[in-house]
């Protein structure tokens, strides 16, 4: 009996000893700094557009500063909800981001029937910053100004342009029949630069796309800019006015640029996150890219982040009601 206690003693402290000794290794373990391996990102649109190059510009910076491979991976489809769907069954341990646009959390829930995903599997780091478009038209059509456009939809039908299902060109062609009343049909393609392409060659009439990829074929004569539908004109197209200057507030739209994680990551990842793309932010190199895009710094974080895209997505999904917007 006496040996028995001994012996289950004896086991009880060297199990103990054991704990004791491995605890350094197994904090050491809880505590290792982030990142520590090699961070995903994903972008939810195809390359080329300014969310990509935005997407390896974040990368590019946080590589340098938190010294670890920083990669982007282009999952588009469905609107971007291929990509934000991979971000969300994703281990909640900021090893996999999503750099991208605001569309598959303020627009897509309000037009397809069913979302692989929860807008609250996700929560933002940051919204980083934000853009207008461009309203442009094919020179053939001797449509030249915003109000000859709406003059035009009111006799026959004009085929727009977008990005794709879900994008903010298809977005923006749903506020321009919501707020004129005009005859539009709307012409997904995969990506900007092909619904830049559809505009050039007359396929289309007109679209409203990202500004950086317009404005060389605006300047080249290729393309009629009527109108920028941010609050204030763009820096790289000062003469072209706002929608509002043109009496058609209504059409103001801007594009958010996100980081996104998923909603479990734990506190201290998002906070890293937050500094180091705040500071990358700051440098001139890359303040120089973003005027260079088109696209004004946000900078906002937590709560002021999230009521953004909350009322973001409020309008819009007015909007989709108003107009029966659907995926297509």
């Amino acid at each position: 009996m006496t040996f028995s206690i001994f012996r289950s003693l004896k086991i009880t402290f060297c199990a103990l000893v054991t704990i004791w000794a491995a605890a350094p290794a197994m904090a050491q373990a809880q505590a290792q700094p982030y990142p520590a391996k090699m961070v995903k990102i994903i972008n939810n649109f195809p390359a080329g557009g300014p969310s990509d190059i935005l997407a390896r510009t974040v990368a590019e910076a946080l590589q340098n500063t938190l010294k670890q491979t920083f990669i982007v991976e282009n999952k588009p489809g469905a609107g971007g909800n291929v990509g934000v769907d991979m971000v969300a069954k994703s281990p909640a341990d900021g090893h996999t981001i999503m750099v991208g646009i605001d569309t598959a959390f303020t627009v897509n829930p309000h037009i397809f029937k069913s979302m692989p995903f929860k807008a609250s599997d996700l929560k933002p780091v940051m919204v980083m910053a934000s853009s207008g478009l461009l309203m442009g038209s094919f020179p053939g059509n001797q449509i030249k100004t915003l109000k000859e456009l709406v003059d035009a939809g009111k006799s026959r039908t004009l085929n727009f342009s977008s990005g794709g299902n879900g994008s903010p060109g298809h977005l923006a062609v749903q506020i321009f029949t919501d707020a004129t009343t005009v005859k539009v049909q709307h012409v997904p393609y995969k990506g900007n630069n092909p619904a830049v392409t559809a505009i050039l060659s007359g396929e289309v009439d007109a679209g409203v796309l990202a500004t950086p990829g317009m404005l060389p074929h605006v300047k080249a004569g290729k393309i009629n800019a009527l109108a920028v539908t941010s609050r204030q004109r763009s820096k790289l197209a000062p003469n072209v006015p706002t929608v509002a200057e043109l009496g058609l507030k209504d059409l103001e739209l801007e594009v958010l640029y996100v980081v996104m994680v998923p909603s479990a990551t734990p506190d201290a990842v998002v906070q890293t996150l937050q500094k180091a793309v705040a500071e990358a932010f700051q440098r001139p190199d890359i303040q120089a890219r973003l005027a260079n895009l088109d696209l004004f710094y946000e900078g906002l974080t937590g709560a002021a982040a999230q009521q953004r895209l909350n009322d973001l997505s409020s309008r819009y999904a007015r909007i989709a009601r108003a107009t029966g917007m659907q995926p297509e």
